[in-house]
């Protein structure tokens, strides 16, 4: 007769407890493990416990930023093998650029009055056309994204529109708005609405039909559909085409003021400094706009690991 306990039982002359000791009487005790016994974790570890999560989020984020802070110890070094006016070294580039934009009162969050006229114009007009494009893009890929017919009628006109180059556009703004900030904030506003715009109407179309079928079946209105089923279903897609146009809006912005007729901005700074050849301030503006640039997708990540959450926003494609 067999013996056994745990979760079932098998024929055999043992008795399975515990750790699995075997005795005399052919019984085994302890904790040995059977097929289909989940032992008990009690309050040690778990499948899927989140112990080693934060080493595990460490050690990519320290090795990211070894490998700049070694990037910058090799230029300094060079730099300053060379000792070329062409190339300064970054610690000298880090302290031009905080003597010109970061030196001010604390009542003006250390700005300078050369940061308020130059930072901060430039802020807001890619803020500006950067609005414009997400809310056009998302509203417009969505309605085109629900509807197989709109779709179908506008995917021509939008692939030609989106391979127009931005550059090629100017002439047109120009004489539309003329030179200023409406013709700037319109150039980004342009440039960057395609990537919302592509990646908003492919998440709406890949809803599941199965859940668009089950809302049918619940009677939801086409607002409620739209608010609890495509646009969570769109989200990753949606963020995806906006860090893209992110990157487009700030590439923009320095365009748009390198043309006749900017007063202000980094990228009337940078021309300005050229002109004089003054090579500070034009490393200076460029390490600006790598900072700018990853502090704001810095922010427009976090907002996306918001709503959309860390495992989804990881395996978005844009």
């Amino acid at each position: 007769m067999t013996e056994t306990q745990g979760y079932g039982e098998t024929p055999g002359s043992s008795r399975t407890q515990g750790e699995g000791r075997v005795q005399g009487n052919g019984r085994v005790q302890g904790n040995s493990w059977m097929p289909g016994n989940r032992p008990a974790l009690g309050n040690g570890w778990r499948p899927g416990s989140a112990a080693g999560a934060p080493r595990a989020t460490a050690v990519p984020f320290l090795l990211r930023w070894a490998v700049l802070l070694l990037a910058v110890v090799c230029w300094e070094l060079a730099a300053r093998a060379q000792n070329s006016v062409y190339f300064p070294p970054p610690l000298r580039i880090a302290r031009h650029a905080r003597d010109l934009w970061f030196s001010g009162p604390v009542g003006h969050l250390f700005l300078t009055p050369a940061a308020v006229d130059t930072i901060l114009p430039s802020l807001g007009r890619m803020a500006a056309g950067f609005a414009l494009a997400a809310v056009a893009g998302v509203a417009l890929g969505i309605a085109m994204g629900c509807s197989r017919v709109a779709y179908a009628l506008c995917d021509p006109v939008l692939q030609f529109a989106r391979a127009v180059p931005p550059p090629a556009l100017v002439p047109v703004f120009v004489v539309v708005f003329d030179f200023g900030t409406p013709m700037q904030v319109a150039s980004i506003a342009f440039s960057a609405v395609w990537p919302v715009l592509v990646n908003s109407a492919e998440g709406a179309r890949a809803t599941d039909p199965l859940r668009l079928e089950v809302t049918a079946v619940l009677r939801l209105t086409a607002p409620e559909r739209l608010w609890f089923l495509i646009l969570p279903s769109a989200l990753p897609r949606i963020f995806a085409g906006l860090r893209l146009s992110l990157s487009l809006s700030l590439i923009l912005m320095v365009f748009s003021e390198l043309l006749p007729g900017s007063d202000n901005g980094i990228g009337f700074t940078l021309t300005d400094a050229q002109t004089r050849s003054d090579l500070l301030t034009v490393w200076s503006s460029l390490l600006l706009l790598g900072a700018l640039g990853y502090l704001l997708n810095t922010g427009l990540l976090a907002v996306e690991k918001r709503l959309v959450g860390p495992r989804t926003s990881r395996g978005r494609t844009a």
